[in-house]
């Protein structure tokens, strides 16, 4: 019986390895694509977002993924056996971002995948800012098919460089389309009218109709782009997000379409349903699938992407480890006593090009748990060298001469006097004192700090970014504290444009010590980042100093979002217009980030001068403050 049972495995074993083979053999030849020749949106991305804005394109759209759709087109029949093909990602563009494939491996050369991206951009540049009309049928299909051809004309009457490599991506893409000879008749004469617009661009007044929606075009934007691409965040939920366990984050970081719907119950599984009721991948279906069992998280992500929407719900349980999609949860409510009852502050709505008066309220507050203290021990050596730097900054003591007060009679002022007046000239009124004493910073400085829940997280085995940050803001007071300099420190974070949280870590008016070191030291993570209520506060506060130079520096981690139309382009647009307000009112804003892809945002933001990035996020307790003593000169 023993040998049988074994002998049974082994057959098992042997058929899984058996399918698992030829599911990979089938897969691979249904899908012509070349992964050794794949280029990544995340290797090319800066490349892309200079080419699309030096073009014309809208400076303050950022440069994401897009998502897989269905496309509805006949598939090959590998591709039906394999059960794959049935979406593609495709580029478009709205008021928001420039969407593009998180990979391009359609071709065999590696350069032609990347001159693909740089094709798309300067297509999307060339694009109306609204998409064209998004329900499939034959007239839209051939609003997109002349939209398409209208735009490629154009990109290549403006710029003919770009001629040569379109017509080898075009020649590329041709190879792998179906072949018109072996499609039925209508869909024939469709086919050959996307070639024949894609050779020669606008020689196709309209795209003949066929049944079934015709193969994709990567080279054209997408005739259908979807609407939603994100999670709405619960903003009734009060619970903190799940944590603990090991974080996957995706080696592609696509963006998928979800919604939120209820936990399952736990009483109705899979097995108790009759199989021919099972329903496909596509549809939601409640099933409980305990949260706590072993999971393979690369199986779990080639999941999601198989789905053309994902499901969210929240059980309130740990795992031993968890996928980071692009989907946002509100944190904790923190215990940070208010002071007062907030502050009224207006926002810029880009889309109608005002702004709003008293539309969000700031909380000012200070942190009700913090222990006055020392600077901690692993800190000490550093900011003795920091403080040592910094006082190098103050201006020698030199004598002042010709003062009409002072601590000593000035006798080179008095000899000059009497000179020229027994000379019988006329002799100016001059002070006949000198004094030493030392020159004078004629300056003013705020940090205003991010404290969104992004920097919660890890960026190497022993450090946090919110770790980071707080001893950047640590050697950064003790670095002004040598100086002398007249400076304040706050930190931000946010819910909605109701509920912006500004920290209170150190004002200008008192002096740093135990004090602000304790509640430097008790920051932490939460909610997101609404940038422009943040810096207008900051703002006023500035401004009430009186000072030749006054700069406001802030520190963040990442671009503005929250729980509310913040996200985006709202929230690109309304700090924009925060930054160019405080300059008009004579303050100098400055940036310091350690977001690698700040350079697709924060130039529109903070200009092509007002900001840096450091690339090291562990090296900023030491650039921060060596960064102050560059600005300040």
């Amino acid at each position: 019986m023993g040998r049988f049972l074994a002998a049974l495995h082994r057959m098992i074993e042997m058929e899984e390895s058996v399918g698992k083979l030829w599911h990979r053999l089938v897969t691979g030849a249904a899908e012509r694509r070349y992964p050794q020749a794949a280029v990544r949106l995340d290797e090319i991305r800066h490349r892309v977002s200079i080419l699309f804005r030096a073009l014309g394109g809208d400076g303050g759209l950022k440069v994401e993924t897009t998502s897989a759709t269905s496309h509805g087109a006949r598939r090959r029949l590998l591709q039906r056996l394999a059960g794959s093909g049935r979406q593609v990602e495709l580029a478009w563009r709205d008021r928001d971002a420039l969407y593009l494939p998180a990979v391009i491996d359609l071709f065999p050369a590696q350069e032609h995948n990347a001159d693909l991206y740089l094709w798309l951009a300067a297509l999307a540049a060339a694009s109306p800012v609204e998409p064209v009309p998004v329900a499939l049928g034959p007239a839209v299909n051939t609003d997109w098919f002349l939209a398409n051809q209208r735009q490629t004309r154009r990109v290549l009457a403006a710029w003919p460089g770009l001629a040569q490599s379109y017509t080898r991506l075009v020649e590329a893409h041709l190879a792998g389309r179906p072949d018109p000879s072996v499609l039925p008749a209508a869909e024939a004469a469709r086919e050959a009218a996307i070639r024949q617009g894609l050779r020669a661009p606008g020689s196709v007044a309209a795209l003949p109709a066929a049944a079934g929606a015709p193969w994709p075009v990567p080279l054209w934007l997408h005739p259908a782009p979807p609407r939603s691409a994100a999670v709405p965040a619960d903003t009734d939920d009060d619970s903190p997000p799940e944590a603990g366990g090991e974080v996957h984050v995706p080696a592609e970081q696509r963006r998928y379409r979800a919604e939120r719907t209820e936990m399952p119950d736990g009483k109705s599984g899979l097995i108790l349903d009759r199989f021919e009721n099972i329903f496909g991948w596509a549809e939601y279906v409640k099933v409980d699938r305990a949260s706590d069992e072993e999971e393979d998280m690369g199986e779990a992500e080639r999941t999601a992407q198989d789905l053309d929407q994902l499901h969210v719900a929240r059980d309130h349980r740990r795992t031993a480890s968890r996928i980071r999609f692009d989907l946002d949860l509100p944190s904790a409510e923190s215990d940070d006593t208010p002071l007062g009852d907030g502050i009224l502050l207006p926002e810029w709505d880009w889309r109608k090009a005002v702004l709003k008066p008293d539309h969000c309220r700031l909380q000012p507050m200070i942190a009700a748990t913090a222990e006055p203290g020392e600077l901690p021990q692993h800190l000490r050596r550093t900011a003795r060298r920091i403080r040592s730097q910094f006082e190098a900054l103050l201006p020698s003591r030199v004598w002042h001469r010709g003062e009409l007060d002072g601590s000593e009679v000035d006798l080179d002022a008095w000899l000059d006097f009497t000179t020229e007046r027994r000379r019988g000239q006329a002799a100016a009124e001059r002070g006949f004192y000198r004094d030493f004493r030392g020159g004078l910073r004629d300056l003013s400085c705020l940090l205003l700090a991010d404290l969104s829940l992004s920097t919660d997280a890890w960026i190497d085995n022993h450090a946090r970014i919110i770790d980071v940050i707080r001893d950047s803001l640590l050697l950064f007071a003790e670095a002004l504290s040598a100086t002398g300099d007249d400076f304040a420190i706050y930190g931000f974070s946010s819910r909605h444009r109701q509920h912006v949280r500004f920290h209170q870590l150190k004002t200008f008016d008192e002096a740093h010590g135990p004090h602000s070191r304790g509640r430097i030291q008790a920051v932490r993570p939460g909610f997101y980042t609404r940038m422009g209520a943040a810096i207008r506060h900051a703002t006023n506060l500035l401004a009430m100093r009186p000072a030749g130079q006054q700069l406001l520096l802030l520190l963040s981690d990442g671009k503005p979002n929250d729980l509310d139309q913040y996200e985006g382009r709202y929230g690109i647009e309304d700090t924009r217009m925060a930054v160019r307000e405080a300059r008009h009112r004579g303050l100098q804003p400055f940036c310091v980030t350690i977001d690698e892809r700040a350079g697709d945002y924060l130039p529109y933001m903070f200009g092509s001068t007002g900001y840096v990035v450091i690339r090291k996020p562990a090296d900023l307790p030491r650039e921060l403050p060596l960064l102050y003593a560059r600005l300040t000169g």
